[in-house]
């Protein structure tokens, strides 16, 4: 890999002495704690993807195919239904679905003690906020702040995007600047939520019923910021598109914007 034109790291003594070094908060123990507990939440989700994934390939390895919707109540009806001609095999079966009962059981605890979290200091005020943008619920808002904990560490949007990952990354010598795939550094976690609420913006601005319901009581300016997201994310989602750029590519730059917004938005102060 090739060296850019600038040196990489700063000189940390030089900048020490200098006394521009930026004070960062480290996370308290509560802050820790409930961190934790959604990593924990996430690690379920992880669980229940596996145990369905593994009861999938049973049944397909036995040529067996559900033509609608998965993971239904019409197709878990559907796996009950099923007849078996080795009692080993409806053991295996009841042990799969007993196994995502037990993980799904997890999740719906979790995501209970999360949004009790939420509803109480010191919470309650930021995952307001970001329940005003469209695609970001009570459990998304939550797994952003306890991973990220304080955002005024980051002194600008573009930090915070850097910090999550969504930015080219560069491979430059000389005169020649070459950006390829982004960096992917920081934290995996919030910049996979970024991309899955990205795909909300594929369609056409609108504010349904749910999301006027999540802006109620909050602050105008944070609404007017999370309005001006959705109809640059949206006419960029497109705009994108029609360029004919990949999905995924799409995705992941119109994450990077959002996160730009949500910074925003959590610098606001309370109306």
């Amino acid at each position: 890999m090739g060296l850019t034109a600038s040196p990489r790291c700063p000189n940390i003594g030089g900048v020490a002495r200098a006394n521009v070094l930026t004070e960062v908060r480290p996370p308290t123990p509560e802050e820790e704690a409930v961190r934790d507990l959604c990593r924990a939440r996430d690690d379920a989700r992880e669980d229940l993807q596996r145990c369905r994934h593994r009861l999938g390939k049973f049944l397909l390895r036995r040529g067996l195919h559900y033509t609608g919707r998965n993971w239904t109540r019409a197709h878990r009806q559907w796996i009950d239904s099923l007849a078996w001609t080795h009692a080993a095999e409806r053991v295996l079966l009841e042990d799969y679905q007993l196994a995502i009962d037990h993980v799904e059981a997890r999740l719906i605890e979790l995501d209970r003690r999360l949004v009790e979290i939420a509803e109480a200091a010191p919470y309650r005020e930021p995952v307001g906020w970001l329940r005003c943008f469209r695609g970001i619920d009570t459990l998304t808002a939550m797994l952003v702040l306890a991973e990220l904990h304080d955002f005024r560490r980051f002194k600008s949007p573009r930090a915070l995007m850097a910090y999550l990952g969504l930015v080219p990354g560069e491979d430059s010598t000389g005169e020649k600047h070459r950006r390829g795939r982004i960096t992917r550094t920081g934290n995996a976690l919030v910049r996979r939520l970024l991309i899955e609420t990205a795909w909300h913006y594929q369609h056409r601005p609108s504010v349904g019923a749910a999301l006027l319901r999540r802006r109620k009581g909050q602050p105008e300016r944070v609404i007017a910021i999370a309005d001006r997201a959705q109809q640059r994310l949206c006419r960029r989602f497109r705009r994108l598109a029609e360029q004919h750029k990949p999905a995924p590519k799409i995705a992941v730059a119109v994450a990077r914007e959002l996160a730009g917004f949500l910074w925003a938005a959590l610098q606001a102060p309370a109306a």
